[in-house]
């Protein structure tokens, strides 16, 4: 086993398959307390197991929580800080595509609150604890996916136009706008951002999009999909590395800082985008 994360503390969302299981398991290897997010807990309990029967390290536990559901990632975040009062790294790799638009009970389209919102409340509730936990890191995963989507801030909950083709393009420019906007507020507080496309990986992720696209989609992706082991590479090289230690803000694409479209570089989109954000959850979070 290595030892590079002895003493450090994770947490990774959407850890019970395809990436999120791989890097949580990878960072287990290497020594840290690993704590996973999932929505079925059941299957957080077995993959629990199975991450310290592979890792021989014991220092891996699961929360559980619908991501979708903001007042749930508030859950999710008290019941992080009620035990652990360091957190040095935060994957936030939780995301679905849906077929048809789906809205949460609290009103909200759910690709966009799965995908980016979940992203937003949970890393803004966690702050004061990476902060406080510096030098700490902060991992996006977004996807190439992203290319072509413009964010439509008349239309952010995706009720005009062609659902399916804008919803997933558009949730993951978020992730890129987020973690950049999000790099530059906490510049010089020790705590960096970065934000990733894993490639096309053979997961479960089309497993909402209906019988025959997810079998199609699935035929496909054995034939040109990268292992989950392989997508997780750049997010626990993210995590892990000493070569990025202090590098931030950047998308990255196999473990290389590349361009991501131009139209995640806009600044007045970076500060639109966390205001637009900051309402929407506060609104759903404490609702009821």
């Amino acid at each position: 086993m290595k030892d590079d994360m002895n003493g450090k503390i994770c947490l990774v969302t959407g850890a019970t398959n395809g990436i999120g299981k791989a890097t949580a398991q990878a960072l287990a290897q290497m020594g840290a307390t690993v704590v996973i997010v999932g929505r079925n807990p059941a299957k957080c309990a077995a993959v629990v197991s199975e991450i310290k029967q592979i890792s021989g390290n014991n220092n891996v536990e699961a929360l559980v929580g619908d991501l979708s559901v903001m007042a749930e990632v508030q859950q999710v975040a008290d019941q992080f800080k009620a035990k652990y009062q360091k957190l040095h790294v935060l994957v936030n790799n939780a995301g679905a595509s849906f077929l048809k638009r789906e809205v949460t009970a609290e009103g909200l389209e759910k690709t966009f609150a799965l995908n980016h919102l979940s992203y937003f409340l949970l890393t803004n509730l966690l702050l004061d604890t990476l902060k406080a936990s510096a030098p700490a890191r902060i991992v996006n995963v977004s996807s190439d996916a992203h290319k072509g989507a413009r964010l439509d801030f008349d239309d952010l909950q995706s009720e005009k136009g062609n659902f399916g083709a804008n919803a997933y393009g558009r949730s993951k420019l978020a992730n890129i706008v987020f973690s950049y906007e999000l790099a530059r507020r906490l510049s010089g507080t020790g705590v960096t951002v970065n934000v990733l496309h894993p490639g096309l990986v053979r997961t479960g992720f089309a497993s909402n999009m209906g019988v025959v696209l997810s079998t199609v989609i699935d035929f496909f992706m054995r034939f040109v999909g990268l292992t989950p082991e392989q997508g997780a590479q750049t997010s626990v090289y993210l995590a892990t590395s000493p070569d990025v230690e202090n590098v931030t803000g950047k998308y990255w694409v196999k473990s290389k800082a590349v361009s991501s479209s131009p139209a995640s570089y806009d600044e007045a989109t970076w500060t639109r985008l966390w205001e637009a954000s900051d309402k929407l959850v506060a609104v759903r979070a404490t609702a009821g």
